[in-house]
């Protein structure tokens, strides 16, 4: 599928500052930049470096206080996916033998505290054989049981604060499945992009889980088609992926962001209880 997504960030600094953004689409051998452009209104000189991976981009700014300025990134993009089928990911990767850059997606991490909901977790999906309805379940439950509420959490709010609360935005579902998939010892990551039909815009968050040697991509929100987005990176949790990063004592007054489909021929894909095949952006 072919997207155009765009964002606009302003800000104002009260004082010197440093800003590193990761608001750039991924460019992987699954989803193809085809066309991009950053503006900065008024020019600000900026640095765009690569994670040590090679995968995530992030920008570096530096303002003077009292700047007043506004960061636009526009791109038009190309995305493929595969469907696995549910009866080819039935079986976990053992742990012994996955690759060193997945095992890291095992361990609890700042807001996916896995080692907490152990318990939760055996007891509710432990049962379940196979690793891709295991996964599928999480979410499930997750959807069922946490309300989607706008402005109920803040950037510190966790996946254990979640559970109590029973409630929160996308990236605290996000969380919540990342760390309950931890748990039952299935690598789980953190996904940021850009999301078609989501209303109303912004950067949205879901999670990926490492079933039979493919990341399969799960939301737990069910706000969006599974096809419809863009990737803009993976981590960890939120904090390895955070849109923006701000050194100093500036703010963000105003957050806009698009992602349009290119042309009429869009089928959006969710998972329901008749179609049981995954989606992988790998």
């Amino acid at each position: 599928m072919n997207f155009n997504v765009s964002s606009e960030l302003c800000y104002k600094a009260f004082s010197d500052s440093t800003l590193i953004l990761n608001i750039h689409a991924l460019r992987a051998t699954n989803q193809m930049v085809t066309e991009e452009k950053i503006m900065i209104d008024p020019f600000i000189k900026l640095e765009e470096f690569s994670s040590n991976n090679q995968s995530t981009r992030f920008m570096r700014l530096e303002v003077k206080q009292g700047a007043v300025f506004k960061i636009n990134y526009q791109a038009t993009i190309s995305t493929s996916y595969q469907f696995i089928d549910q009866y080819m990911a039935q079986a976990n990767v053992e742990v012994g033998h996955l690759d060193a850059n997945v095992i890291q997606y095992l361990f609890p991490s700042r807001y996916c505290q896995s080692d907490k909901l152990q318990r939760l977790a055996i007891n509710q999906f432990g049962k379940i054989e196979n690793v891709y309805l295991k996964v599928l379940a999480i979410s499930d439950w997750i959807y069922n049981h946490v309300e989607y509420l706008s402005g109920s959490t803040d950037s510190q709010t966790s996946a254990f604060d979640t559970i109590t609360e029973r409630a929160g935005v996308c990236r605290d579902f996000a969380h919540l499945g990342i760390a309950l998939c931890r748990a039952l010892c299935i690598p789980a990551r953190y996904f940021t992009g850009y999301a078609f039909q989501l209303v109303p815009q912004d950067f949205h968050a879901c999670f990926e889980a490492y079933i039979g040697g493919n990341w399969i991509l799960f939301d737990a929100t069910r706000l969006v088609p599974l096809n419809g987005l863009v990737k803009i990176a993976n981590g960890r949790d939120a904090a390895d992926t955070a849109v923006a990063s701000i050194f100093g004592s500036t703010v963000c007054t105003s957050v806009a962001v698009t992602c349009n489909v290119i042309g009429n021929d869009f089928i959006p894909f969710y998972y329901d209880n008749v179609n049981f095949n995954g989606i992988s952006y790998q």
